[in-house]
């Protein structure tokens, strides 16, 4: 019998998005694999610094997608990484599957056209080269005509012009990220109140304590304000990043048009 051919794809999932889910459907219906595994990695060792959310919610939401998918039987998430050392090395969860189930199952990698700039630095590169096919899917901006051995190019692969920090930034923000994820992801994100304005908020207030002269975290805290019309914090904000860092022109061009606005709505000394 022959042994079932499964796709690795690899990431923090952090919320796992639409572009994550149309690529595993795509390999599935394009017969690169028998299933489309998503492996949430719960520390990446390329991104050490980065602070996650809890591994069991983003395992929770990869769960949610893959059900939602238009192959709910064929594209599944695995939390094989979390019984695993830390960090997670993909040669190493390769190894740990091929033991235990190499058997039935012959595995391959997806990776993003990003990472292969990187993948010589890979922990045992030249072994998942030789051992593992791996297939490369497009990602805007990022040259492969350099592609090395055992790397497939999946020209045709959806390409998705969001990732998954500009989903969290969307909600952070106040906006509609309903495009970018699935209902039930985005239901349960807003359940387990995972990001919001209010928290990010917290969180900007948090590192200008800890950074008061860092002219960026002022003026994301700045926009904040403005984005919900809190004319005079916000006012604060910029001047100070001004004062910092008198070359922003940012600073300068939201200071002014806050000044515009005020000049504009506030004429009346009866109507302060």
């Amino acid at each position: 019998m022959a042994r079932q051919r499964v796709m690795l794809y690899f990431g923090s999932f952090d919320p796992i998005h639409n572009g994550h889910t149309a690529l595993a459907e795509w390999v599935v219906e394009h017969a690169l694999c028998d299933m489309a595994v998503l492996v949430v990695s719960p520390q990446n060792p390329h991104k050490r610094d980065l602070r996650q959310t809890p591994e069991l919610d983003r395992f929770s939401m990869a769960e949610l997608a893959c059900a939602a998918s238009r192959f709910p039987d064929r594209i599944k998430p695995s939390a094989v990484e979390f019984l695993l050392p830390r960090p997670s090395y993909t040669i190493d969860t390769l190894r740990y599957l091929s033991e235990e189930f190499g058997g039935n199952m012959e595995f391959s990698i997806l990776m993003g056209g990003d990472l292969v700039g990187k993948f010589d630095t890979w922990k045992e590169a030249e072994t998942l080269r030789r051992d593992y096919p791996i297939y490369v899917y497009p990602r805007r901006g990022y040259d492969v005509s350099q592609l090395g051995d055992g790397m497939t190019y999946l020209s045709d692969a959806p390409m998705c012009d969001f990732s998954s920090t500009e989903v969290r930034r969307t909600i952070e923000t106040g906006g509609d990220a309903s495009r970018m994820v699935a209902p039930a992801v985005l239901g349960y994100i807003r359940e387990k109140k995972l990001w919001s304005p209010e928290l990010y908020f917290d969180s900007l207030s948090e590192r200008i304590a800890a950074e008061p002269e860092n002219p960026e975290i002022l003026l994301e805290r700045g926009r904040w304000y403005y984005r919900r019309n809190e004319w005079g914090k916000a006012l604060n904000d910029f001047n100070r990043a001004a004062e910092i860092a008198p070359d922003c022109t940012e600073a300068r061009q939201m200071r002014e048009m806050i000044y515009e606005i005020l000049q504009f709505r506030y004429t009346d000394i009866y109507n302060p």
